[in-house]
């Protein structure tokens, strides 16, 4: 009797999603299972009638969109043309990871679930909600849910005779065969085939521009806790094109200090060269050159300084040899060890790196072939844009909150991609960065005369700057901005910017200072205080409203703001209210885009 076959299919934006597919994976091979673990968009989707069992895992992005690397899945599949029942051979379970401060909690995963059953599919069980606001994360839901996966699909799918489910001690096998170059060092490069010579299509994360950093101001004050960076880029010759509302993607590094101490720990040869075989037909990851330094692995691929999930743990249990260690990694990857990983790890915002120094026998048993299936890939972060083209063209400007806290960990907790770029010094030699640009969450009128009302606080105010100095430089009027920070003096951002637009006529301008006064001021109170104009704006002159910044309370706060505004302007009952809102948001004319 043939192994049974299960694909993993997974859409995933910042990496959890691929995680927890890999770790079902990892799970499916333990049952004996003939297991494919796949990114949506790189497996063949007309093959989905063919497949007997899968499982699909995803994320939900922006405004209850697909994960990046789903879209052209997502497409497909809800294409009008497909018949009914394409897909009644196919046995499936969805698995959706989401967080439920957010609006549409696991809008991608329900509207799977629901669209996979209209095309026929057999669903083993409930779809999944995993949800990040919970006190144990994503696992609380996970973890039972992989349970009563795991016991139907052995109904339908029973393990052959005389076969058993391979025991969690049983290392499994490495995906990649790693063989060095002792003797090949030297002429190879330690750069990928980046680009920054004029192109033939736009960059990508295959292939990024290397933009030359122009400037890296500081904007808050130098007394001020919070250090935010205005950076500006050089894209002439990439054929980048953007407009406002859209992201730009940033590949970070990691610090030549982690890369030595990850050396150090597991005694490697930075400058040593090597190739990668997979085990079976996947492919090996694309940024990775051929052959590759160590160096350039840890420094510009592997996420080393990532706070590791559950399957590290797992994984890194198997080469324990200290008896303290691999009981401690065995309660640490289990389902009831949950919290206790939490207190360690997730909650103090404990590195992968420094986890290695505190397992030190176990790191010094660790196989190197296994650095692919322990790490994950370093994610490119993105950045709203807060510049346009048509006022500076050849440029890319972002507004950056360089990330640095405390924990009860001695040493700071520091931002990977905003620590790096802040570091940066373009005065003291070139700095090149790599990036590409992606389409975002807002799209602002087309229509010369329709308002737009703008709230941005922090940070959040960086694609309203561009968009601002786009519609500013069309003569188009009407433009709304509510800023709000802690001080005026401290960190009010492009402040002489938003003061000469104001004296032009070309911007209106609402600011809160938080600490300025005794009583807290946000902009959700700027906007109730302006209820009148802003009810007027909406109703009579058709404008748009925008939100963008932290997603904790403040995307809610200005929300609800808006909805008093049209119960006490436009007289409107709550129900009639979230009507409204709901039309708006239906037709474009309510937007937000907000970070975690």
């Amino acid at each position: 009797m043939a192994a049974p076959t299960l694909l993993v299919l997974f859409g995933s934006q910042t990496g959890t999603a691929q995680d927890t597919a890999e770790r079902i994976g990892r799970q499916a091979q333990r049952r004996r299972f003939h297991v494919r673990v796949e990114a949506l968009d790189s497996y063949n989707v007309v093959s989905l009638i063919s497949e007997p069992l899968v499982v699909f895992v995803c994320s939900t992005t922006g405004q209850g969109d697909p994960p990046d690397n789903m879209k052209s899945f997502w497409r497909f599949l809800f294409r009008k043309s497909l018949p009914a029942g394409s897909l009644c051979r196919l046995d499936c379970a969805v698995l959706g990871l989401g967080d439920s401060s957010y609006p549409r909690f696991n809008f991608v995963a329900k509207k799977l679930h629901k669209r996979l059953i209209q095309l026929g599919a057999n669903p083993l069980l409930p779809v999944g909600l995993g949800d990040e606001q919970h006190d144990l994360g994503q696992d609380a839901v996970i973890d039972p849910w992989l349970s009563a996966f795991w016991e139907r699909s052995l109904e339908l799918y029973p393990l052959p005779v005389g076969v058993s489910v391979l025991s969690e001690d049983v290392l499994l096998p490495s995906r990649y065969e790693l063989h060095f170059l002792d003797d090949v060092t030297n002429g190879l490069s330690l750069e990928p085939p980046d680009r920054d010579t004029p192109l033939s299509a736009p960059p990508s994360q295959l292939h990024p521009f290397l933009a030359r950093m122009v400037s890296n101001q500081r904007v808050t004050h130098s007394s001020h806790f919070q250090d935010v960076r205005l950076i500006d880029f050089d894209i002439t010759g990439s054929q980048i094109q953007f407009s406002a509302g859209d992201v730009v993607m940033i590949q970070p590094q990691n610090s030549p200090e982690d890369v030595d101490q990850f050396c150090q720990l597991l005694h490697l040869d930075p400058d040593r060269f090597f190739t990668l075989t997979p085990r079976d037909n996947a492919p090996v990851p694309a940024r990775l050159p051929q052959p590759c330094s160590v160096r350039f692995l840890l420094e510009r691929f592997l996420d080393i300084s990532s706070v590791p999930k559950r399957s590290f743990f797992e994984l890194l249990g198997g080469f324990a040899t200290n008896e303290l260690e691999r009981e401690k990694l065995r309660e640490l990857s289990s389902a009831q060890g949950q919290e206790d990983l939490h207190s360690y790890c997730t909650r103090p915002r404990r590195t992968a790196l420094e986890v290695l120094s505190d397992f030190p026998h176990t790191t010094t048993a660790l196989s190197i072939e296994y650095l692919l299936d322990l790490f994950p890939e370093m994610k490119p972060r993105s950045f709203s844009i807060a510049s346009s083209l048509q006022v500076h063209p050849g440029r890319i400007q972002i507004l950056l909150a360089v990330v640095m806290f405390k924990t009860r960990i001695h040493r700071p907790r520091r931002g990977l991609c905003s620590t790096w770029l802040a570091s940066q010094d373009p005065e003291q030699g070139v700095v090149r960065v790599p990036l590409w640009v992606k389409k975002g969450g807002l799209k602002f009128p087309t229509d010369q005369d329709t308002p737009v009302i703008m709230v941005g606080p922090g940070t959040g105010v960086a694609p309203f700057r561009a968009a601002i100095q786009e519609r500013v430089s069309q003569s188009r009027r009407g433009n709304y901005l509510f800023f709000g920070c802690r001080q005026e003096s401290m960190d009010f951002y492009c402040r002489s910017e938003w003061e000469e637009l104001v004296r032009a006529g070309s911007l209106t301008l609402f600011t809160a200072f938080s600490r300025d006064q005794e009583d807290k001021v946000y902009v959700q109170h700027r906007v109730r205080e302006h209820g009148r104009l802003l009810w007027d704006l909406i109703v009579n002159e058709k404008a748009h409203f925008y939100i963008a910044g932290n997603a904790k309370q403040m995307p809610a706060a200005v929300t609800d703001a808006l909805k008093s505004v049209f119960e006490s302007e436009g007289r409107l009952s709550a129900a009639e209210s979230e009507e409204l809102l709901a039309e708006l948001e239906r037709l474009g004319r309510f937007q937000s885009e907000t970070w975690s």
